[in-house]
């Protein structure tokens, strides 16, 4: 049961724009699995059932993906050899590439710190679940809502991956920074979750892939029985999650993630304030 209630919420809140990190350490403190388990199969546990949440969104945008990687290697091969020009497909592909540097280089650059125990610490969880809420209103005040997918450029595709590199911080999700970079640049509500989408793709399959090789092997036959339970479920609800956000944002605005995310901030500082949880 518990690995199903933490493969439901996996599921939800990693396309939601409220911090899946925030919720899987919120839940596991609040059913103590902190204790039962080691620090190696706590976090082995989140990496494989965070991959079921990359087929999910592999298996939704595969017409997309299929159209983005088949257009970048042959109209690439085909500017190599001095033929043709680079086609939609192809040009989506340039930008997920650029999108996706920055949070490699702070991946890699900041591993220690993404790996220690500050980011684990309730205080900057709620504190990162606040301060994107406050950003994300302006966000939504200011933008202008009126580029759609073919208007982006480079800079546009590089400011969103700084975004997601912002989401390394525990608590300001990753869909939550790539959409209100997106929406502070102009895109409006249903392209900046799309693009958002497909910019994850590359960064969650890796991160998840790099964490299973390397904490899997602390697991013993119990712990994969229940982790294989869990990342089946949250590949189920991370389906669900995807259509439901981009069919909302058609006609409706960010601000009930914003008051989402103002509340469960603020209850995490009152369990803190009360001892009824631990910072760290």
């Amino acid at each position: 049961m518990q690995a199903i209630l933490l493969g439901i919420v996996q599921g939800l809140t990693e396309f939601l724009p409220i911090s899946s990190t925030a919720h899987l350490i919120l839940v596991s403190k609040l059913l103590q699995l902190d204790q039962k388990l080691t620090p190696e199969q706590l976090t082995g546990f989140v990496a494989v059932i965070q991959l079921g949440t990359v087929v999910a969104l592999i298996i939704y945008f595969f017409p997309d993906l299929w159209n983005i990687g088949r257009g970048f290697l042959v109209d690439n091969l085909a500017w190599m050899q001095g033929a043709g020009r680079l086609g939609d497909p192809a040009r989506m592909g340039w930008l997920i590439v650029i999108g996706s540097l920055p949070v490699v280089i702070f991946g890699f650059g900041f591993k220690k710190v993404i790996e220690g125990a500050l980011t684990k610490n309730l205080y900057v969880i709620a504190s990162a679940l606040v301060g994107l809420a406050l950003v994300l209103i302006v966000a939504e005040r200011f933008g202008s809502r009126r580029l759609k997918l073919e208007d982006l450029t480079w800079v546009h595709a590089l400011v969103i991956g700084f975004g997601q590199a912002l989401a390394l911080i525990p608590g300001a999700s990753r869909s939550g920074t790539t959409i209100t970079a997106g929406l502070l640049l102009g895109l409006d509500r249903a392209t900046a979750a799309r693009f958002s989408f497909l910019l994850c793709v590359p960064a969650l399959a890796g991160a998840g892939l790099l964490q299973f090789v390397r904490e899997v092997k602390d697991f013993d036959a119990s712990l994969l029985a229940t982790t294989a339970i869990a990342t089946v479920v949250s590949g189920l609800t991370g389906y669900a999650a995807i259509a439901f956000l981009l069919y909302f944002l058609k006609t409706h605005s960010m601000f009930a993630f914003v008051a989402y995310r103002l509340l469960l901030g603020g209850l995490i500082f009152a369990l803190l304030a009360t001892n009824r949880l631990s910072p760290a």
